[in-house]
């Protein structure tokens, strides 16, 4: 196979350049930008709904806990905002909506005055750890939120309050994540956030994970730095500059306490988490990197390790037993096709050597998991910091896996010195200060444990968050309860079938994928029945789903770094299809979000991408490669680079194909992977191409949008070309600064564009020339996917933080140019049936029922409007509002005005009107004309 390289005549000057950080002051003029956006927009009042699903909930980053009430509480979700509850998690309301973003990194409240402070961008330092905008702060329970400062911060990791001075606050800055910057480590402020000093600064990458104060003596405080830098294809989570300080002045100065004293130094020092008990007694959690000493094994076992073929000589190779290299090969999963008897063959003749049996294991996951470091570690000291000891003897295995950076929370009881609590995977108990651990993670709770908070009068009492939501626990954690009501799922990729009842289908990080009816309810009515209207059919991380439309039974779809399966939903059949690498070759690298596409010529077929592209013609049951290395090549590091990212298909030819790379590669293929045309020299380079789309209207149409995320770079990238990507336009215009996701085209509308970006999602009616911003209903959270229903007329957001949104977009696909003009347009009205219950209640306990039309329209300047509906030449109704530039709805009960109702039984003597027993008056069956200025649209009430 091969990738012709064409240097091709394009339209501009090649755009080759370093990325460069977004600064602070342009996302600021961006979200002022933004603001009039909302205000200006076309579509302000197009209303999307909320779908859910809330049962797997979201990733917690803080709890705020009212001491004297503790049934009254806020709750920060990473990327879903703040959400607040005052009868103990029963219910919650939202109150960072209003804000210009949804992450968060720490909460602080000072109960006595109600100050609510946010450190907004999440610490844990993950893949989708989302930036923020520095510290907001409300005087008012949320209702208002003012930005005071550390604007460049990106992500803080702690905000602690002066319990009898509000306006003194110590905040922790962890500072950018994928790039260096001097905003980060400790800043206080003495005047409620109005200046700030930085009074802790170690170097532009390394910033302040922990500040905890002595419960008594705010005076006393300890801190944790981190030394940590991620790349797209690298994260090194530790270094020398990891350590312990302290403060006994509130955080005026500090001073480094771990050093010739028991606590780890070095380059293998890694996150810390800190919990004070008292001025002197603390605990530190470490993240250690060290390695663990080799430790010979083959005395319990002489089976065959990958490690053995490392440093095998061929000679050595071939005198081993068929049988043990049989073993190996079965143990280890090696396709069928291989046995010890033709591996031999091939290694005595040179195809492979024996280092190969050990490469073919290796892959994105095996790095992340095969790292043998010490990880989680629990040191105590009661002399101030003098001197720490470790608490325990042995490893604390499995607590951190091999990604201790996101985690490193650890708390104590104030009530019990030695009853400490640790934050990983599972979370685990001490009631001996650390020498002994139980777990006390149970079946419905979630692992990766990101906050808890402890009761501090009252020992056993404890509220967990992790990345399945909220767990709430009387008895220590011997039993939990889960309250999970609000909707901040955090999708990655969401996928609408095409039966006329559709389902939703969603992958969610660290939650699984799940599908629904798209007119499921999200309320409690489930717990009645016992089932919720959302299904989970697969684990781990959940990625793209791709469903046959011959048979909606048949799914694909998987988790993290492409393992993909084949669902049959009827025989509950899990069918593995990863392609796999033939002994010898590198094996293929897969994203953490690997993407699949089925043909739309043939459903058959699937494609799938690594580093290569894959082509299934039997629904992934076999695997041919067609075409080369598609990426740069890859780099060194422990996170999987170089990979697939995007594919995107002709609907006009069969072969047509277009593909991404996290790297900055787009690719192009006439001919069913040939050849190759790399049609990306012209772009900017090396960064994340989130989405390749092939025109549905036009053959040479292709739309392609970057992402600069991943160097905290977070301009909107977004391009089309008309021929083949030989030359590219830039179709941002005005769009905020914020980094681009997911671009659609309307399914009906050749003019309308749909995009999705970290902080909100927009529309285009002229193909990008200009975007308006959807506004109703939806907070400024990141929007990874969007789909469109084309049958039911649907949008569905699938937001990473905020769950699913719908709107209906019916009356979008109708606002042309022509329509645009005009002074006033009503788009089509639905029909309505008429029912018995109109104005009728079940009981003398529930509310009437009451019938609602939407009577969607345009005007082309803001205005008061009267809304008129006739029956023939009478009119029955009339009501006035007022009406924004752009869409607009006006909302009618179907019921008769008072003179309406008069003028109506004159003209038709032979009808008979009954009053509902709400006491209104509704329009019988027939037909109608509803009328704004000389526009009308027909209403039918059948």
């Amino acid at each position: 196979m091969r990738l012709f390289v064409q240097f091709l005549c394009l339209s501009f000057s090649t755009l080759l350049f370093a990325q460069k950080p977004s600064t602070a002051n342009d996302i600021q003029q961006s979200l002022l930008h933004k603001s009039k956006m909302m205000q200006s927009s076309l579509v302000k009042n197009v209303a999307f709904t909320n779908i859910g699903p809330t049962v797997m909930s979201g990733r917690v980053a803080d709890i705020a806990v009212n001491p004297e009430n503790p049934i009254e509480f806020y709750v920060g979700y990473a990327s879903g905002g703040l959400w607040y509850t005052k009868n103990n998690g029963t219910t919650f309301t939202p109150v960072l909506d209003n804000s210009p973003t949804q992450n968060i990194g720490d909460i602080a409240v000072d109960w006595n005055s109600g100050t609510i402070w946010v450190g907004t961008g999440e610490k844990n330092s993950s893949r989708s750890s989302y930036a923020g905008i520095g510290i907001l702060k409300s005087t008012d329970k949320g209702k208002t939120w003012l930005n005071v400062g550390l604007t460049d911060s990106h992500h803080i990791s702690r905000i602690i309050i002066n319990p009898k001075n509000t306006n003194e606050v110590v905040v922790g800055v962890i500072g950018h994540l994928y790039s260096s910057n001097k905003e980060r480590g400790i800043f206080k402020t003495t005047d409620g956030g109005k200046t700030w000093t930085k009074t802790l600064y170690i170097n532009k990458d390394t910033g302040i994970i922990d500040v905890a104060f002595a419960p008594n003596n705010f005076n006393i405080m300890y801190a944790a730095s981190w030394q940590r830098v991620r790349k797209a294809w690298n994260f090194d989570g530790d270094g020398s500059k990891s350590a312990i300080y302290k403060s006994t002045n509130a955080g005026k100065t500090w001073t480094k306490i771990t050093k010739n004293n028991q606590f780890p130094t070095g380059d293998g020092v890694g996150r810390i988490g800190l919990a004070v008990f008292n001025e002197n007694t603390v605990y530190a959690l470490h993240d250690s990197q060290f390695r663990r000493p080799k430790k010979d094994d083959k005395a319990s076992t002489d089976e065959l390790t990958k490690e053995d073929f490392k440093t095998m000589s061929t000679e050595d190779f071939l005198s081993l037993s068929d049988k043990k290299i049989d073993n190996y090969l079965k143990n280890n999963g090696f396709q069928e096709k291989y046995s010890a008897k033709n591996v031999k063959q091939m290694v005595s003749v040179g195809t492979i050597k024996p280092i190969d049996l050990a490469k073919y294991l290796e892959d994105a996951n095996a790095i992340l998991f095969d790292t043998p470091v010490i990880g989680a570690e629990v040191f105590k000291t009661t002399d101030g910091g003098v001197s720490w000891n470790k608490t325990h003897t042995n490893y604390l295995n499995g607590v951190y896996s091999s990604y201790g950076y996101y985690f490193g929370e650890i708390r104590v009881d104030l009530q019990n010195e030695n009853a400490i609590y640790v934050l990983g995977v599972p979370i685990i108990k001490s009631k001996d200060g650390g020498k002994t651990f139980t777990s006390i993670s149970k079946e419905n709770v979630h692992s990766d444990h990101q906050a808890l908070w402890v009761n501090p009068k009252r020992s056993g009492h404890i509220l967990n968050g992790n990345d399945g939501g909220l767990n709430l626990s009387y008895d220590d954690g011997d039993s939990w309860i889960k309250l999970n009501s609000p909707a901040v799922g955090q999708f990655y990729a969401i996928y609408a079938d095409n039966q006329k009842e559709y389902k939703v289908y969603g992958g969610l990080q660290d939650n699984g994928v799940w599908v629904a009816s798209h007119n499921a309810k999200t309320d409690k009515r489930w717990y009645q029945s016992g089932h919720n209207p959302y299904t989970s059919i697969m684990g781990g991380d959940g990625m793209q789903v791709q469903v046959d439309d011959r048979n909606p039974d048949i799914v694909y779809t998987g988790f993290q770094f492409g393992n993909y399966f084949r669902i049959d939903r009827k025989t509950e059949k899990n069918t593995y299809i990863q392609p796999k690498h033939i002994l010898g070759e590198t094996p293929y690298r897969f994203n953490w979000q690997t993407p699949i596409l089925l043909s739309k010529h043939n459903q058959d077929i699937l494609y799938l991408g690594g580093n290569k592209l894959h082509r299934s013609l039997n629904k992934g049951d076999d695997w041919e490669t067609i075409s080369d290395d598609l990426t740069t090549g890859g780099k060194k590091g422990n996170v999987a680079y170089g990979t697939l990212t995007t594919i995107a298909e002709s609907p006009f030819q069969f072969g047509l194909l277009y593909t991404g790379s996290d790297d900055g590669y787009i690719n192009r293929t006439k001919n069913g992977g040939g050849t190759w045309t790399r049609i990306s020299n012209n772009l900017p380079q090396n960064l994340w191409v989130s989405r390749v789309v092939a025109s549905q209207f036009k053959k040479e149409r292709v739309y392609a949008t970057l992402n600069g995320y991943r160097f905290d770079d977070f301009t909107p990238y977004v391009y089309v070309s008309d021929d083949y990507g030989q030359t590219w336009q830039n179709i941002s215009n005005n769009l905020p600064v914020a980094a681009v996701n997911v671009i659609r085209e309307d399914t009906d509308n050749e003019n309308l564009l749909y995009l999705g970006t970290d902080n909100g999602v927009y529309v285009s009616f002229n193909r990008g020339k200009s975007w308006d911003a959807f506004v109703k209903n939806l907070p400024n959270v990141a929007v990874h996917d969007l789909v469109i229903q084309p049958t039911a007329k649907h949008l569905i957001l699938g937001t990473h933080g905020r769950s699913l949104y719908k709107a209906t977009i019916a009356p979008l696909q109708k606002m042309t140019q022509e329509i645009l003009k005009k002074p006033v347009h009503i788009f089509e009205l639905e029909d309505i049936q008429k029912r018995n219950n109109w104005g009728t209640s079940r009981s003398q306990w529930s509310e009437a029922f009451e019938p609602e039309i939407s009577i969607p329209f345009y005007v082309n300047s803001a205005k008061k409007v009267t809304v008129k509906i006739f029956s023939e030449d009478v009119q029955v109704h009339t009501f006035s509002i007022n009406a924004d530039k752009g869409f607009n709805e006006a909302f009618y009960d179907v019921s008769f005005s008072k003179k309406g109702l008069k003028d109506y039984e004159k003209a038709n003597k032979e009808v008979v009107i009954d009053k509902a027993k709400n006491d209104v008056y509704y329009l019988p069956k027939g037909k109608y004309v509803v009328k704004i200025g000389e526009a009308t649209s027909n209403l039918h009430v059948k």
